[in-house]
């Protein structure tokens, strides 16, 4: 199934390449996981190469009740009764050649993942890539007057000195797994190096998330030793934690609950990816809505 899902226009060879992957669902609180791959192509001038076609792994009919078949049908737009959109999930591979960089941006297929990991492992053989690394973010005890907190799962142990030393701590999870978790055993069965780098940021800003973009932009790079021209983010992250302080101070009580964040924050309290904001609310005798 894999060699005719994958359509490639042609095929880049770079020397000991890096891959960065980044997908829409489980992991893309804050659009952090695709806005970090989209940052990197569109200001790297990265050249579009190939696609994973949607067919074959992605349910676009479940039964049940409308608003839980919503999640799963491609979206449309009718205006004035004319049809004008369509969008069908997209998997598009760039190449940034300077850089020595595949990206990889897509949704997380819903089903033969085995297939679409082929898709995968196929482009980053014949591009000689040498790393693979999935960009992920999830809401987490986290102000968003702070940095993110960043975790890393690896599929050997020999990656472990250096990501520690670029500032993510292991992570210890038992639970549902998600397709880079599914990606990394795969890695490992051939011999290649994967690694996730997943930040958590704040559970109560909604939508694009700028400034964890920024923080996870700037997080990878240094990784993996690669400059780049972050000011076009930093004024953007500027903007947008001007007008997330206004909304907050303009709510008492919000203001508050934002403080007592900063405070656990502050004492390194432990975190994991998925600990809960609900709970600690309710820990701090504080109600979240």
């Amino acid at each position: 199934m894999a060699e005719e899902d994958l359509i490639l226009d042609w095929t880049p060879s770079l020397p000991e390449a890096r891959m960065l992957l980044g997908f829409s669902g489980w992991m893309n609180g804050g659009e952090v996981s695709t806005g970090t791959i989209t940052h990197l192509e569109e200001s790297l001038g990265a050249k579009p190469f190939g696609r994973i076609d949607p067919d074959s792994f992605y349910i676009y009919h479940f039964p049940g009740p409308m608003e839980l078949a919503a999640h799963f049908r491609p979206h449309a737009r009718i205006e004035e009764g004319l049809v004008t959109d369509f969008e069908e999930p997209e998997n598009e591979f760039f190449c940034a050649e300077e850089q020595r960089l595949i990206l990889f941006r897509g949704k997380e297929p819903n089903m033969h993942w085995d297939a679409y990991a082929e898709c995968l492992f196929n482009v980053a053989e014949r591009a000689n890539v040498s790393e693979i690394y999935f960009i992920g973010s999830v809401g987490g005890l986290v102000p968003h007057t702070r940095e993110p907190v960043f975790w890393t799962s690896m599929s050997g142990e020999e990656q472990r000195d250096a990501l520690v030393e670029a500032g993510f701590s292991p992570t210890n999870y038992e639970g549902p797994a998600s397709f880079s978790t599914y990606l990394m055993t795969q890695a490992r069965k051939r011999g290649m190096r994967m690694a996730s780098c997943v930040c958590a940021i704040p559970s109560y800003v909604d939508g694009r998330n700028v400034k964890c973009i920024e923080a996870v932009t700037r997080k990878v790079a240094g990784l993996m030793d690669m400059p780049l021209d972050l000011s076009g983010l930093e004024a953007e992250t500027e903007e947008f934690l001007s007008g997330l302080d206004k909304a907050v101070m303009a709510n008492e009580k919000f203001a508050e609950k934002v403080k007592q964040l900063e405070q656990f924050y502050d004492e390194e309290v432990g975190l994991q990816p998925g600990d809960d904001l609900q709970d600690w609310f309710e820990r701090q005798n504080l109600q979240s809505d």
